[in-house]
């Protein structure tokens, strides 16, 4: 008794102790234990994603990858293999594993090491939350302390789902939405059995266990998982025995991109940036959705490359990437294996993917194909490739592909119709930019070939002279000035001795064909530059450049000399986009945009675009910077560059410099005759442009070279105006570089954006001119037309021979 009674008494008194001294040192960490209420509003750090309007993921922003997941959301083999390894007591303890606790404390008396931590999961959450790493007997105190706080303040669900979303798992991989992803592209419902178990055993060592860079470390700790899971009756034996030796399927998967618009995910991520700061808008866990449809943002990509690749093949092929090996040089080639490990090694850029010549017959080559083993290409995918010399000059066509290639060469390949066809990167780069003229948001935006080879986005980037497309600008301030589509301008040399310089100043048409007099509609649709030229000497340097800067411009960049009227500012493609739109809505200057929302992580709409709108009764007009009387003036004029003067048995009819517009059956079938459009090309052809629009669309495309010293070809000898003049000289021009371009985008994009007839706006009237002098006539004939007019603008006197007052009519009036 009395040996019982001592024992009792020594229990006694060690209870007391142990509940002092954990009373004692609840005192004494209390004052740096944090408060867990923070856990019942956590914010978990989640990147930022940005969507098409139609729904699709164009690119996501954030160091950490994490899909934060409700607890009903994930299966129940995937909860019990957690709690199988971690702690198969959760649902018994209060926070703490006495047994756990125990037994890692009989460890520290024979070994006087910490080597079993004995944490549960509500310790891990609590050091994850709140604590460090650190092996040590005072962290695991206070590790304690919170785990019982958490488990008075929540309840065991909401411990284990804050758990699941907030341990790492390697690969920036942080809660078990994420690692799902990362590890296998799957949802949590779709993953099996043995990719559960190894996600489950990640947290132990996500960098040594990892399925990824260590497969077999990350299929042992599967095992071990899956007995765990055994042991615990949550799986059978059968499906232990299938999991364990079920083969290792991770690999890196990024966020699932379903269109590819880095240019466009750039402007956003800035755009976030500058709205909240660089943390939170990679952290906020924020959804974008942008103005941009899905499928008129993949046309915009394939048309610059395409269009990229045309110009490219018209001016010869450069050669080979490398060469592995040479047979000429008595080298063997390398085995296929080989082959397609090297090809592993290098990346797809644009539209072209790496191949390797195996073999050259006659007329045929194979090669093998990254991703797509050996193909054989025919003739007709290779004979354009003419040797390159420089951009005016060609080699002799080839006659036989080992012309062009030779086993060993590692080249560029493309697909075209579903056969593939030898391409190369194409050395100008290009741009789109669209908006939708009612309110400016973007249709689509494309800032350059591969976003990979550079990140410079020339849509909104590249100040580049205009060209050409300044001119219906000018028309404008002219119209504004009183002058009408009807007006007459001479079409003549123009020669000016500048004393200063000592320098005669010698503007000229492209092509040099002087008409004479010609009326505005006219001289606008073929870009006549000595008429502009004229055009800004009639209303002023200065007021032109005045005028310009309406359309949105800073007033001090527009050089007010009479270059101007030759397209010697320099402007954005977004800039001229918007520009144009001016005329596509009525004469209203709307802002462009690009994002339409943004939601927070938990769907919650934090930003909704209200964009100024082209209207004169809604809440938000935008400011209207010409008259819609002017506007439509303009319009007219360039609905001429494409449609031209009509086509009259006696030869007088004539195309504009668009008139290739006219042959895209999938636009005139869907728009009629409502379009517009304006060819733009810069001096020694540095830079060629095309911007037109419907009432529903507004789209510039630029192509040119990064590097402003470089020509894109020779100046187009033939005319951009009259088809039945066109030949194939290897000049370059808008109409003939940038044109293309904007054809194949506008042929996937109208369909999306439904256009309006071109209407008359109230204040225009419509008269019969005699087509010569663009006075009144009563004729019905090839000799006239009718013609639109600002009310009291119109012409009052008939052509001589027309009019029984042919007295009062006064020979070629009004030419200037």
């Amino acid at each position: 008794m009395k040996w019982f009674k001592r024992l009792l008494y020594t229990m006694l008194i060690c209870v007391v102790l142990g509940g002092a001294t954990v009373g004692g040192l609840y005192l004494y960490v209390k004052p740096e234990l944090p408060s867990v209420e923070t856990l019942r509003d956590v914010r978990w750090q989640t990147p930022m994603q940005v969507f098409t309007a139609d729904g699709h993921l164009v690119s996501q922003f954030g160091e950490k990858r994490r899909i934060p997941i409700k607890l009903e959301d994930v299966p129940q083999p995937l909860i019990d293999a957690f709690l199988a390894t971690e702690d198969s007591r959760f649902y018994e303890h209060f926070g703490v594993d006495p047994i756990g606790v125990m037994r890692a404390f009989s460890v520290l008396i024979t070994t006087g090491e910490v080597q079993q931590g004995a944490s549960t999961i509500t310790m891990q959450l609590a050091r994850n939350f709140f604590l460090t790493f650190e092996r040590a007997l005072m962290r695991k105190i206070k590790e304690s302390f919170i785990a019982v706080h958490i488990e008075q303040q929540l309840s065991k669900d909401e411990i284990l789902e804050l758990y699941l979303n907030k341990i790492t798992f390697g690969h920036r991989a942080h809660g078990i939405g994420a690692a799902a992803q990362v590890y296998y592209g799957k949802e949590l419902h779709e993953l099996t059995l043995a990719q559960m178990a190894t996600l489950a055993g990640l947290p132990k060592a996500p960098s040594n266990l990892n399925p990824i860079s260590h497969p077999q470390a990350s299929k042992e700790r599967r095992r071990v998982v899956l007995l765990r899971m055994l042991d615990e009756n949550k799986i059978t034996r059968t499906q232990f025995d299938e999991a364990a030796n079920a083969p290792v399927t991770a690999r890196r998967h990024g966020a699932e991109v379903t269109v590819s618009a880095p240019y466009l995910a750039e402007m956003v991520r800035q755009e976030m940036v500058d709205r909240y700061g660089e943390e939170e808008a990679y952290t906020g866990g924020y959804n974008v959705y942008t103005t941009v449809k899905s499928d008129v943002q993949l046309a915009a990509r394939q048309a610059v490359w395409d269009n990229l690749h045309s110009y490219d093949e018209r001016h010869g092929y450069r050669g080979p990437i490398s060469i592995l090996w040479s047979e000429e040089e008595g080298q063997e080639a390398l085995p296929q294996e080989e082959i397609e490990q090297y090809l592993e090694q290098l990346k797809r850029i644009g539209d072209v993917t790496p191949a390797v010549v195996t073999g050259v017959e006659e007329q045929t080559a194979t090669v093998m194909v990254k991703g797509a083993g050996a193909v054989t290409l025919p003739w007709e995918s290779m004979h354009w490739a003419r040797e390159y010399l420089n951009e005016e000059r060609q080699g002799e066509p080839p006659e036989t592909a080992s012309d062009i290639m030779q086993p060993g060469h590692v080249i560029w390949l493309r697909t075209v119709n579903e056969q593939w066809r030898l391409a190369q990167i194409p050395e100008p780069s290009s741009a789109i930019a669209s908006l939708r003229p009612d309110d400016g948001a973007a249709a689509a935006v494309v800032g350059g070939y591969s976003f990979t080879l550079s990140q410079y986005n020339r849509a909104l980037q590249a100040e580049r002279q205009v060209g050409s497309n300044i001119k219906p600008l000018i028309y404008s301030a002219a119209f504004e000035e009183g002058l009408t589509l009807a007006t007459l301008v001479n079409d003549a040399p123009i020669n000016q001795w500048n004393p200063g310089s000592g320098i005669a100043w010698r503007p000229k048409n492209s092509p040099e064909v002087y008409e004479g007099p010609i009326r505005l509609r006219k001289g606008l649709a073929k870009s006549k530059n000595v008429v502009s030229v004229r055009l800004i000497r009639e209303v002023g340097v200065e007021k032109v450049a005045d005028h310009i800067a309406k359309f949105g411009l800073k007033r001090d960049t527009i050089p007010e000399n009479e270059s101007l009227s030759l397209g010697s500012l320099s402007m954005t493609p977004m800039e001229v986009a918007r520009a144009y739109a001016v005329f596509a809505n009525g004469g209203f200057l709307v802002e462009p945009y690009f994002i339409d929302r943004i939601e927070d992580m938990d769907g919650n709409t934090v930003y909704k675009a209200d964009p100024v709108r082209a209207c004169y009764d809604c809440e938000k007009p935008a400011p209207q910077v010409i008259s819609e009387q002017n506007a439509f003036l303009v319009e007219q004029a360039m609905n001429s560059a494409v449609w031209g003067g009509g086509s009259w048995p006696n030869g007088t009819g004539w195309n504009g410099t668009s008139w290739r517009i006219q042959r895209s059956k999938p636009i005139t079938q869907e728009v009629g005759r409502n379009i517009a459009g304006k060819t733009g090309t810069t001096n020694d052809v540095r830079d060629t442009w095309f911007s037109g629009f419907t009432s529903g669309l507004v789209t510039t495309t630029w192509v040119g070279f990064d590097d402003v010293s470089r020509k894109l070809g020779r100046t187009s000898k033939h005319p951009d105006v009259d088809s039945s003049q066109q030949a194939i000289t290897g000049g370059e021009a808008g109409a003939k570089t940038a044109l293309p371009g904007w054809i194949l985008f506008m042929e996937k994009a109208i369909p999306e954006y439904p256009a309006r007839e071109f209407s008359i706006p109230p204040g225009v009237v419509n008269v019969r001119i005699d087509l010569e002098t663009g006075k009144l006539s009563r004729k019905n004939d090839y000799t006239s037309r009718f013609e639109y007019f600002i009310k009291g603008t119109e012409p009052t006197e008939y052509v001589r021979g027309d009019s029984n007052n042919d007295d009062i009519f006064e020979d070629e009036g009004g030419l200037f």
